[in-house]
């Protein structure tokens, strides 16, 4: 009598689908040297809030592309504070619509591939999917945890799962910083200082 190894096979054959998946395909071109994130951030962090000429909030600091024009209306749609996405805008990529960050999250509101996909964002580099999904994702994290901002601005930098398990801001050094941030972006928006 054999014995049955169909499960061992089973199981080899998805640990070597794992494999193929996270390791470096070898044709594969190695991308172009990328500006880090935490760079861009300091740089941008460094800029003092520009006025928007409309009675507050930030105004984006580079060329708005036709973009910024959308932001009013999804942030109205999904029901989430414009100067809050004006701020996280401003933290997340500076107003580049080409921001990749060193873990891959990309665009406007630095989407991570995950992410965009579970949003509906096909492209995360078209601003205006790039802002739909971000002001969409936020207006559910601030559903998720009954419109505790830190909470959600915690949970859109680490993911949900870590604030979760922390039952708060997480204990990072970058999510932290990124939440204090944030807010002191939203609520000189919000007070219309520059």
């Amino acid at each position: 009598m054999r014995p049955n190894l169909s499960g061992i096979v089973r199981v080899q054959g998805r640990i070597e689908e794992i494999e193929r998946r996270i390791r470096p395909k070898q044709d594969e071109p190695k991308p172009e040297k990328q500006e880090r994130f935490v760079d861009v951030l300091a740089r941008e962090e460094a800029k003092p809030p520009a006025h928007d000429g409309k009675g507050g909030g930030v105004r984006i600091p580079e060329s708005s592309e036709g973009w910024e024009d959308h932001i009013s209306r999804l942030a109205g749609e999904y029901g989430v504070d414009e100067a809050l996405v004006r701020a996280v805008i401003r933290m997340e990529s500076g107003g580049r619509t080409d921001a990749v960050s060193h873990k891959g999250a990309m665009g406007l509101m630095q989407l991570m591939p995950g992410t965009a996909k579970m949003l509906g964002v096909d492209d995360p580099f078209d601003p205006v999917q790039n802002l739909e999904g971000g002001i969409k994702y936020l207006s559910q994290l601030a559903d998720k945890y009954d419109g505790d901002l830190t909470k959600a601005l915690a949970a859109y930098n680490a993911g949900p799962g870590r604030v979760d398990a922390y039952g708060g801001i997480p204990p990072f050094a970058e999510t932290q910083k990124y939440v204090r941030n944030i807010l002191a972006l939203y609520e000189r928006a919000a007070e219309g200082e520059n």
